[in-house]
């Protein structure tokens, strides 16, 4: 007699994503990242997920329900990915809010922007870096700037310190009246 009982098993043959990634059932799971592009088998069962390449067992997962979800175990992730894996959109909130309120509100805005926070978190720790080159007062001016004229990107960040342009105030618009000229049809000329 067996020592455990029957399970029932169902296999599927996947191709690892660039994500390192496999979806099965509408829901991804890891796999080594070394796996990039490999084929791989899944076996699934009504509790577990078990990937399999070349006949040896890679990585196995609690079966999950959500649609759309990841499953990622840490030790699959590159190393650069890694690094990353810690930190979380409060972190980043928390940390730019010690610079100013500036820096943090252009941190908020650039993970509200992304379809998932975690996009955004590069640029972010980018930005937050930059208070080591440049210091505090001109990194929240810099974000200040940059809020004014629509930038939500490190480079942005980055080149408006790199030029100064955070110590000069943008040019306002003029508020005088509009041009009167000849060739100018005006709001009455369509009615």
């Amino acid at each position: 007699m067996p020592a455990g009982p029957y399970v029932f098993a169902e296999w599927k043959e996947c191709r690892v994503g660039l994500d390192y990634h496999v979806e099965i059932d509408k829901h991804y799971y890891s796999v080594p990242h070394q796996l990039l592009r490999e084929t791989v088998w899944a076996r699934i069962t009504a509790r577990t997920i078990e990937v399999f390449h070349r006949g040896q067992r890679v990585a196995a997962h609690v079966r999950s329900s959500s649609n759309r979800k990841h499953t990622t175990v840490r030790e699959h992730m590159p190393s650069s990915h890694r690094r990353y894996a810690d930190w979380t959109p409060e972190r980043l909130q928390r940390q730019a809010g010690e610079i100013g309120r500036h820096t943090s509100a252009l941190v908020e805005i650039i993970l509200q922007e992304r379809t998932h926070p975690e996009q955004g978190f590069r640029a972010c720790v980018g930005i937050l870096r930059l208070a080591k080159s440049y210091g505090r007062e001109r990194l929240e001016a810099a974000c200040s700037r940059a809020l004014e004229i629509g930038a939500r990107s490190y480079s942005s960040v980055n080149s408006i310190l790199k030029n100064n342009l955070d110590r000069q105030r943008p040019a306002t618009p003029a508020d005088g009246p509009a041009i009167a000229h000849d060739n100018i049809r005006g709001p009455t000329y369509f009615h």
